[in-house]
């Protein structure tokens, strides 16, 4: 490996890293119930979200709905506020249509009445439960492929585990666009009983 590379490898590898520490934005809170490797079950507290429907596949689908709720936290909404990033975004598939729900986290500073409306009428502000969720981590880009690897194994486990699912899948997406694969997060979610 030439000099010049291992000086770009390393530089990229240092931005990821430093970009990911300093990047530790507020997540969901929840209470671990069981961990298996790299399964968990939790029980989330309830969260104020911002959603958007998109149908369409799933990249173009997780695109339009991000910038749409992108739009409402950096100011597309009645007070023109500015408001705090979190993690992770959050897309699910209904499982008969190409219907995608995507939706943000809002920080817990915020009460559901303090949240300014949305301008886009696409992007709506509600409560919402997970309540108990298993969820399986992997790394990499959230692509289909990957995607539906990592949903196969969380379904064989639940089954194996005797535990119900509830409600669609989710795919959680933890890191920047720019983050590379050796340093991303993400996770497949269901509800369960």
């Amino acid at each position: 490996m030439s000099k010049n590379l291992k000086l770009i490898l390393n530089f990229f590898i240092f931005t990821n890293l430093s970009l990911n520490h300093l990047m530790a934005i507020e997540t969901p809170k929840y209470r671990l119930l069981k961990k298996d490797n790299k399964i968990q079950i939790r029980d989330y507290e309830s969260a104020i979200v911002a959603k958007t429907y998109v149908t369409d596949n799933f990249k173009e689908a997780s695109s339009t709905g991000f910038r749409r709720i992108a739009n409402y936290i950096f100011g597309g909404n009645s007070k023109g506020k500015s408001i705090s990033m979190t993690a992770p975004v959050l897309v699910s598939k209904d499982n008969d249509t190409n219907k995608h729900e995507i939706l943000f986290f809002m920080p817990r500073e915020y009460k559901i009445e303090t949240l300014p409306k949305p301008s886009l009428e696409s992007v709506v502000v509600e409560d919402r439960s997970l309540g108990k969720v298993a969820s399986i981590s992997f790394g990499g880009w959230a692509t289909e492929k990957n995607i539906l690897y990592n949903k196969e194994i969380l379904k064989k486990y639940l089954k194996k585990n005797s535990y119900e699912i509830l409600d669609n899948f989710m795919v959680a997406q933890y890191n920047s666009p720019w983050a590379i694969p050796p340093f991303r997060r993400n996770e497949i979610l269901v509800k369960i009983n």
